[in-house]
Parts: structure tokens; sequence; C-alpha cells
């Protein structure tokens, strides 16, 4: 088994970078908006890849729990937002341009988060921590509004890193196409 040390010290930093993260948040329509992880998982899913950004949502989930700075819907939010983030990017559309896959990456975060995060929240809420006003898509907007801050601040620092191809070289994907 190959371990690429470059993208295992990138997770470990942006793991890092989300739990330190997870200190600032803010009320936003009823929702404790904490921007930073969807920040990380964008910049996990465009650089790293879906499964290392799979990974470094579920330690910085993990680690914000053992914590207490978190909750276990932390899991399926941050996990399939990142995973889906880099799914888009990487493997949906490989072979369109920068300009195309980098929106799709957005979205990615936004709907992994958002619906399919959400409404996996809703077993966690109910079933392991005993909220019986839980709702099967109860968790869906705030989730959203958590995202989508996070997700702007994402689209402005990683369409700039990638057009000046700030980290592409070494990744080792100097040859990107842009478009």
């Amino acid at each position: 088994m190959k371990t690429n040390i470059k993208k295992l010290c990138m997770a470990a930093f942006l793991t890092a970078l989300a739990v330190v993260g997870s200190l600032f948040s803010f009320p936003f329509l009823g929702a404790k908006c904490s921007p930073v992880q969807h920040l990380v998982n964008i910049v996990a899913g465009v650089y790293l890849g879906p499964w290392w950004a799979l990974g470094s949502a579920f330690c910085a989930s993990l680690i914000r729990n053992i914590f207490g700075l978190g909750s276990l819907m932390a899991f399926p939010g941050s996990m399939v937002g990142a995973f889906l983030s880099g799914v888009m990017f990487h493997w949906v559309f490989k072979k369109k341009s920068l300009a195309v896959r980098l929106p799709f990456a957005y979205i990615g975060e936004l709907f992994g988060t958002s619906v399919i995060g959400g409404t996996l929240s809703f077993p966690i809420a109910y079933l392991l921590m005993n909220n019986t006003a839980a709702t099967l898509f109860g968790f869906v907007f705030p989730f959203f509004a958590s995202s989508v801050v996070g997700t702007v601040i994402a689209a402005v620092l990683v369409t700039g890193m990638k057009r000046v191809k700030a980290l592409d070289s070494f990744f080792g994907e100097d040859k990107v196409h842009t478009g």
C-alpha cells in the first residue's frame, strides 16, 4: 500500500483547522453556523479527493465530539458533504474544464451536507440523542444555512487558488486543465 505523505499531511492540517475553526460560529436564522468545516470539506474534496476528504471530515467530527465541541450530527453532515464535493470534482466531471468542475464541487458540498446529511441526521437525533422533536427533514435547512456561508468562502478561496495554481504543483496536478 502506497501512502501519499503530502496528502496525509494536508489532511491532518485541514482536520486541525476544522477542529479549531469549530470554535468560530454564529447564529444564522435559528441555526448554528460554523463555516470553517464546510470550507475545509471543499478544500479537501478538491485538492485531496473524495476519500481523503471523507477521512478528514470523520476525524474532525470525532475530535470535536471528544472535546465537546460538536454533536453526533456533525458526522453525517460533514462526511457526506466532503465526500460528495470530492466526487463531483474528481469523478463525475473529470474530463471537464476547471470552470465546470469547481461549481459542482461547491454544489456537492451544499447538497451533501444539507439534503443528504440533514436527512441522515434524523435517526441519529431521534434514536441516539433521544430528540423526540426531530423530524425527517428538520435538519435540512439549518445544515444548509451553515454550509452556504462556508461554501461561499470556499468558492472565493479555492477558485483563486486554482487560478494561480497554488498547491497544484505540490500535489503533482500542474497539468490540470484550466477553462
